[in-house]
């Protein structure tokens, strides 16, 4: 069962002179009042009283005050705090009449509820921090969190990487008529000696021939001449035509090629190779682009997947409140973050995280509620009891949404006793200091 605060009475602290209270039980109980008539008060007096010295105010008597702060508070536990006398020391008495101290406060009432301020200033990062420790998910969110950030890195750059590559081959000439492999000068060249040299091995047959054909006419005109000398050249005659006919057979295969289109390819052999080298760097560019496009991809792929295990973690964590979560290390509610909730939400989401920070603790301490109209401040009540809740706050103002209202350290409409300029009216329910 929480713990809550059943009855107060507070005297000579700040603003206050002398207020007695017994809040609701479930809801919000708000003190009304205008500025500067204690209403803020009351609750630094609350909030010392329980939460320790380091909540004490800087000037906690009250001015013109002959008595000491006093301060009188009544747990649904039983206990009794009370802090009273010139040093203000500390007094908890539990049920059984035992004395106890600071440490068995603390061991149920949590240090937020009684400095919401320091909650609502933090930063969105400490805010989602403090909801992620709570419900148990915080190390394994930081991790997700993590792994997320870092695959999206490596995915931006990939994506940047990839984006230059692909601008880059976009840029780079493409020649579709370039063969696919640089062409070697040395080749070219011995392919033309290979036909030269096999050229001039048919010009030496051709001059080869004609000798024989000038020799056989010479010897043709030696037999006709020489008609004599006919049967001994006849055996020379019919070599040497054996050798004609072997030739002139053979002559047909004898045809010269061309060497102009390797000179032109020798003569261009740059330009050609340049276009080879320009296809095979753009091929590789578009490559490497079409290869970390795939890994943009796959990153992409890893990021939803790690999203998915952070958004199936928040979903299965005991949130303080419905709509509840954290995006991006930051605190969400409805979709909204911090800074973009209303103020009546910021209000309910923190006594709600601050709620769940120490359960035993059934009680919330709120200043300055004029930021919400009537209408929130009932639905906010409303949400309160179900919660069974019980919220001490203040509010600029004297209309129905205030509980009670203070007015000059008094709570209004109690009897004020007359007073002089040098002389303090008593409280006008208890002698100054007891009660």
């Amino acid at each position: 069962m929480s713990v809550k605060i059943r009855e107060l009475e507070i005297e000579n602290v700040k603003r206050v002179k002398a207020v007695t209270m017994t809040p609701t039980e479930n809801g919000l109980t708000v003190i009304g009042g205008r500025n500067g008539q204690g209403k803020t008060s009351v609750l630094d007096a609350i909030a010392w009283a329980l939460g320790g010295n380091k909540m004490k105010p800087s000037d906690s008597q009250r001015k013109g005050s002959a008595a000491p702060p006093s301060i009188h508070i009544e747990l649904s536990n039983g206990l009794v705090v009370e802090r009273k006398g010139k040093s203000s020391a500390l007094h908890v008495i539990d049920p059984s009449g035992q004395k106890a101290g600071q440490q068995l406060l603390d061991s149920f009432i949590e240090k937020l509820a009684l400095d919401l301020p320091k909650f609502m200033e933090a930063s969105t990062k400490e805010k989602a921090e403090t909801l992620l420790q709570i419900i148990g998910v915080g190390d394994q969110l930081a991790i997700l969190d993590k792994q997320e950030k870092s695959l999206y890195n490596q995915r931006l750059e990939v994506g940047r990487i990839a984006d230059r590559k692909k601008k880059h081959a976009g840029e780079l000439p493409w020649y579709p008529d370039a063969p696919t492999e640089p062409v070697s000068a040395a080749e070219l060249i011995s392919r033309q000696q290979a036909i030269l040299a096999k050229n001039i091995e048919n010009q030496k047959n051709r001059q080869m021939l004609e000798r024989l054909k000038i020799q056989q006419a010479k010897i043709d005109e030696r037999l006709n001449e020489l008609e004599s000398e006919k049967k001994a050249l006849i055996n020379e005659l019919t070599a040497v035509t054996a050798d004609i006919n072997g030739a002139e057979a053979a002559s047909a295969n004898w045809q010269d090629e061309s060497t102009a289109e390797i000179e032109e390819d020798i003569a261009n052999i740059d330009a050609i190779n340049t276009k080879v080298r320009a296809n095979a760097e753009k091929q590789r560019v578009q490559a490497e682009a079409d290869e970390l496009s795939g890994q943009y991809t796959d990153l992409s792929e890893q990021i939803k997947d790690v999203q998915d295990k952070r958004m199936a973690l928040l979903d299965a964590a005991d949130m303080p409140l419905p709509d509840l979560s954290v995006d991006d290390g930051e605190l969400t509610y409805k979709g909204q973050k911090w800074d973009c909730m209303s103020g009546s939400e910021q209000l309910q989401v923190a006594t709600a995280i601050i709620r769940k920070l120490n359960p035993d603790c059934g009680f919330v301490l709120m200043d300055k509620l004029e930021q919400m109209d009537p209408e929130t401040l009932r639905d906010f009540g409303a949400w309160l009891e179900k919660e069974n809740l019980q919220v001490i706050a203040t509010r600029v103002g004297t209309d129905d949404t205030c509980s009670i209202i203070i007015e000059d350290g008094y709570v209004k409409h109690e009897a004020q006793p007359q007073t002089t300029e040098k002389e303090e009216a008593p409280a006008p329910k208890w002698t100054p200091g007891t009660f």
